[in-house]
């Protein structure tokens, strides 16, 4: 692998976890209560429990084609939302959030060791590299939905403060 793949990885990663253009998502994530994710906001249309699970459906359907699967894609993208408002407990919660973080970080080890031009044989006409953005741009769009929603509801910053250093 050459440096400037090496190089472009990394940066891939950054954009991943969420360092530089926004707090990285774990920080914004950790202090999450299974309430607070199934709050409905007054004029927004989803929780952060739906965002979360949406974003979580797209990691995994992307990531399948990083690791050689063809997904089947939704008959439509509503399908992709769930129709719940709320997890059913803490402990779903929970998973949903530590299950998002794993797939985070199967991205980013596909980053770090990924001939990044490579095309995908179940998607030939995108590239590693190309999935691995697409995860990390839809992630952080809907990042900063979670963050606006937090603070609409009096939940922000998280401890540790809420800029991005």
């Amino acid at each position: 692998m050459n440096e400037s793949n090496k190089a472009f990885g990394e940066a891939l990663v950054k954009s991943l976890v969420g360092e530089r253009g926004h707090i990285p998502i774990t920080r914004a994530l950790r202090d999450i209560t299974a309430e607070l994710a199934g709050t409905s906001t007054a004029g927004a249309p989803y929780t952060i429990y739906q965002l979360l699970k949406h974003m979580s459906y797209w990691q995994v359907f992307l990531l399948a084609y990083l690791e050689g699967g063809k997904p089947e894609l939704p008959s439509h993208v509503m399908d992709s939302w769930p129709s719940a408002a709320s997890p059913e407990s803490e402990e779903e919660w929970e998973t949903i959030v530590q299950n998002f973080l794993q797939g985070i970080e199967r991205a980013c080890e596909i980053a770090r060791t990924s001939q990044l031009d490579e095309t995908l044989e179940k998607f030939p006409t995108e590239t590693k590299a190309g999935i691995l953005r697409n995860i990390a741009s839809h992630n952080s769009y809907h990042l900063g939905e979670i963050v606006l929603l937090r603070r609409m509801n009096g939940a922000w910053p998280p401890p540790g403060g809420g800029y991005p250093a």
